[in-house]
């Protein structure tokens, strides 16, 4: 059957976004953007390594080959499909529009979330790469400062230009990747050794703290799906996104990988474990006699959260965009800018609530890096409920299409299996407050948005069958 692009109109008095703007490069950069791989290593990683120990670079195996398949149930739409709606137009394509409202707003509170998390993970990384000359402040109304200054930056970048954005991630996040795998080649290099029989036979792991490992090593990459919002701007978007899901998943993976088992061998022996360590590069920097290249990398990592709030934002604001079109929002965010042709409206409203989040987290005296964990999680919720749609509907949408095999369905089921494994991971054993409580908080947001859809329906039913048409296309 036929390709199916769903492209939302013009708004009154504006321009549609830019079509055939960005290449395979600029249209991966936006995954890793909302990816923000260079931070895993200084942040996440460590976190892993508390969980999995030794068995913390298996872990980053298990998700990378897993993501991988879910990648699988999302590149049967992005294949298919182009749209600036990404997972909401998908699942409405393949389970009706219901689903697709659910995915669509599980999917904007899962970057907005991201958005405001990075913010304070911005913040607190900045924070630390200042302290090596002698500055560091916990003022609130600094830390806020700060967060205005990092959110106004991002805001501005995406409302001048997509292909800007996409470009400062690449020359950010590419440039601080290089200075880790370099760290890590040249310390294997000084100690003499590759091969870790402590890892390798996974020492001290066992198969629950593993599954627990590889819960958290998943939320590494959440928003690696983040090229499909481009389906309109990018140069050939049924042929470039799909290759930039899985390269950002494979590669990142692959970073991840790479880094878990390196820092883990260089902590060996260390009175600070790598768990305690809030710099480890710069350790591993150290060891070898170039701590210079750790504060590099320390700057690289503030900048990699930088990128993220980009990328996150842009994702944001064309689902929400792509919403409003369909009139599941306010109709001025549908509006794109005369000059630029980017979602300005959107974009405005989801900086303005990303840097709210934020700011109301810091002004309740959370410290960054706690309410980058509260927010983050909450987003990670929202990721993992649009995968899971979209994973149910891709081999639907294969059967209305006459295109389902066998294996559409095999892979279909352990992607949706995979994905239940992290979010039972999020939720049992339940977690201490107020990560207990996170849950409740995301199904009353994404609750929202689903009775706003149920009173569409219910008032203005000839919109909302408009919209099914405009959303599903012609399977």
């Amino acid at each position: 059957m036929s390709d199916i692009t769903v492209a939302p109109g013009v708004a009154a008095g504006g321009k549609s976004l830019k079509s055939n703007h960005l290449n395979f490069i600029e249209v991966v950069s936006q995954s890793i953007g909302v990816i923000a791989p260079s931070g895993t290593p200084g942040l996440v990683i460590p976190v892993v390594f508390a969980t999995a120990g030794n068995g913390t670079w298996l872990a980053y195996v298990f998700a990378t080959v897993a993501l991988l398949i879910v990648s699988l149930q999302i590149n049967v739409f992005s294949s298919r499909v182009a749209s600036p709606g990404s997972l909401y137009v998908y699942a409405g394509h393949g389970l009706g529009r219901f689903a697709g409202v659910i995915s669509g707003w599980a999917l904007l509170i899962g970057y907005v979330f991201t958005a405001a998390a990075v913010i304070n993970g911005t913040v607190s990384s900045g924070l630390a790469v200042f302290q090596n000359f002698g500055f560091q402040t916990s003022a609130i109304p600094a830390l806020i400062g700060f967060s205005l200054l990092a959110a106004a930056i991002a805001f501005a970048l995406g409302w001048r230009d997509i292909r800007l954005s996409t470009r400062t991630t690449l020359i950010f996040e590419f440039g601080t990747l290089g200075l880790i795998l370099l760290t890590l080649a040249i310390w294997f290099i000084h100690h003499g050794k590759v091969v870790d029989t402590v890892q390798t036979t996974l020492q001290g792991v066992n198969p629950t703290t593993l599954r627990l490992g590889l819960v958290l090593a998943f939320f590494s990459f959440v928003g690696f799906e983040s090229a499909t919002v481009l389906g309109v701007e990018s140069q050939q978007p049924r042929r470039f996104i799909p290759r930039a899901v899985l390269t950002s998943v494979a590669a990142s993976g692959i970073i991840f990988v790479i880094a878990a088992y390196g820092l883990t061998f260089a902590f060996h022996g260390n009175a600070t474990t790598l768990d305690q360590s809030n710099a480890p590069l710069t350790v591993v920097a150290r060891a070898f006699g170039f701590a210079p290249i750790g504060l590099i990398i320390s700057a690289g990592v503030a900048l990699s959260f930088f990128t993220c709030i980009l990328a996150s934002i842009n994702a944001a604001a064309r689902v929400l965009y792509t919403l409003s079109h369909h009139g599941l929002f306010h109709s001025s965010a549908q509006s794109t800018h005369d000059t630029h042709a980017s979602p300005h409206i959107a974009l405005s409203f989801v900086t303005l609530v990303a840097i709210g989040l934020s700011a109301a987290l810091t002004l309740g005296h959370w410290a960054l890096l706690d309410a980058y964990g509260i927010l983050g999680s909450l987003a990670t919720y929202g990721f993992l409920v649009s995968y899971g749609l979209v994973t149910v509907a891709a081999p639907v949408f294969l059967y209305r299409r006459g295109e389902l095999k066998p294996v559409h369905v095999v892979t279909s089921l352990i992607a949706f299996a995979l994905l239940l494994v992290a979010l039972a991971g999020t939720v049992y054993p339940v977690p201490s407050w107020p990560y207990n409580i996170l849950p409740y908080i995301f199904l009353g947001l994404l609750a929202a948005g689903v009775v706003y859809f149920l009173v569409l329906r219910a008032v203005a039913p000839q919109r909302l069958a408009e919209v099914e048409a405009e959303t599903l296309g012609a399977l």
